[in-house]
């Protein structure tokens, strides 16, 4: 099978997959909640009256089909009356169609597809541009993509799923092996949707942009207008409707400014969230997926090994994950968990493939978790459709048999109890252990290959590249 093929056989796998959840419920009031409805409004005013004001379709009660309930108010009233929501505009304006002819399930299902095309890049990234076998991507992407919290956040009205798909193809196009001046402009504009999705990706947008200026140094002139010429943009048209370099200008919430948003910012108390992102009892995303705790090894591999994808995937994963933490205004928040680091996980999936292709794990094995991880999320969307269990207000009534267990030796973070700091202590001793764990450096590392291991030979089922060829400046100027 061709490499095209696979990919597209795993996107639909995925989407497919994601697609069956699209009817699950988040609260037993509402369809959708927290920002969902708001994004839905805006798309059916994009598609009915080509603007962003959702005034008259407040009126009218649009909203009654996904949020059955009154709808809270974000938007503040302008001078001339209009509301405005105060979210970026991109995912309206990508949703407006699919709701215009199927409503909040042409959303849903138009965004099951974004995840498939996830999927399907992610699998091509990491076996093309990484080198990774396709007997380990495949099972791994799998594992990533039909498993909480992506399998989720394929089906919930919110950027994140896009915002994924945004960050995996800039980092197909800032591993091509020749950059030319093409390459730059795309990568831009890939960088460029993560604001119009949502001004806290910005962080992961600007580690990506500064992963592009390390590698391409020849094109740094094109990737700085391209840039100028995208912030200019976005300035112009921001400040245009809403008054202000971000959304929250026109919410009636941040009237004391649009930094608002984050808080107050503890940073002592939010440091816990660095860990507690990944091993929550509740809002963490191990439970859901266990694989996502090979995230911490595979990384500090890549440090150690090799400093070309440590700087690709590790500069962007960490701006995300450091936003999710520090300042993001919470990680407990209405909605499911691992939203705020729904945008970096592919980098965190391809971190795992390329540490997959080093160490000796059998290719079982990471079936197992990709079986381990779709059985929990089918769990969870039956247990919703036939219970009155909710996605967003009670999925911790799970009861499928891992998360019970599991959820045992987790610690709560939103709890104030001395077993929970202990737990979340050994959790971090753990991680903390795997980082500072020496790792064999080789024995020549003058001759090795820029990937951790020497490429495989190539087969008929699947031709690896010699990944990062020609396009790689070393971080202390050779070329590899």
């Amino acid at each position: 099978m061709n490499r095209v093929r696979a990919c597209v056989l795993v996107g639909l796998a995925v989407a497919g997959w994601a697609a069956l959840g699209s009817g699950t419920r988040a609260t037993t009031n509402a369809r959708t909640t927290a920002d969902e409805p708001h994004y839905l409004m805006t798309a059916l005013s994009l598609a009915s009256d080509l603007d962003l004001d959702v005034a008259d379709e407040r009126a009218r009660g649009a909203y009654r089909d996904f949020h059955e309930v009154g709808l809270p108010t974000q938007e503040a009233i302008q001078r001339d009356g209009s509301r405005v929501s105060p979210h970026n505009p991109l995912l309206p304006a990508l949703l407006a169609v699919p709701v215009a002819g199927l409503g909040w399930l042409g959303a849903k299902l138009a965004l099951a597809a974004v995840a498939g095309a996830l999927a399907g890049l992610t699998l091509f990234v990491a076996e093309a541009r990484l080198g990774v076998p396709r007997r380990l991507a495949v099972p791994i992407v799998l594992a990533a993509g039909g498993s909480a919290p992506l399998a989720v956040y394929a089906t919930q009205v919110y950027p994140e799923i896009v915002a994924a798909l945004a960050v995996v193809t800039a980092l197909a196009i800032v591993t091509t092996p020749a950059a030319r001046r093409s390459h730059a402009v795309a990568l831009v504009a890939a960088v460029s949707v993560l604001p119009w999705l949502s001004v806290k990706y910005a962080p992961v947008a600007a580690a990506l942009g500064l992963v592009a200026l390390i590698r391409w140094p020849a094109r740094r002139v094109v990737l700085a207008t391209a840039a100028g010429v995208s912030g200019i943009v976005f300035a112009v048209a921001h400040l245009r409707w809403y008054g202000g370099l971000t959304p929250y200008a026109v919410g009636h919430h941040f009237a004391d400014g649009q930094l608002d948003v984050m808080g107050e910012p503890a940073y002592g108390g939010r440091a816990a969230r660095v860990v507690g992102l990944f091993v929550d009892r509740d809002f963490g995303i191990a439970i859901w997926q266990p694989m996502w705790l090979l995230a911490v090894p595979a990384f500090a591999t890549l440090v150690r090994r090799d400093r070309h994808r440590a700087l690709v995937l590790g500069v962007p994963a960490l701006a995300g994950w450091l936003n999710a933490s520090f300042v993001a205004l919470t990680m407990h928040g209405w909605w499911f968990p691992g939203r705020q680091v729904v945008v970096v996980l592919p980098c965190l999936v391809l971190a795992i493939a390329s540490f997959a292709r080093h160490v000796s794990i059998p290719a079982w094995v990471w079936w197992f978790a990709a079986g381990l991880g779709g059985s929990i999320s089918a769990w969870l969307a039956v247990q919703v459709y036939v219970t009155d269990t909710r996605l967003i207000t009670t999925f911790a009534d799970l009861t499928h048999p891992w998360w019970v267990v599991v959820r045992s030796v987790l610690p709560d973070l939103r709890a104030d109890r001395p077993i929970d700091g202990f737990k979340l202590l050994m959790w971090t001793v753990a991680l903390a252990a795997v980082v500072v764990r020496p790792t064999p450096r080789r024995s020549n590392p003058s001759r090795a290959p820029v990937g951790l291991v020497a490429p495989e030979p190539a087969s008929p089922e699947s031709s690896v590249p010699q990944p990062f060829a020609r396009a790689n400046v070393d971080l202390e100027g050779a070329t590899p």
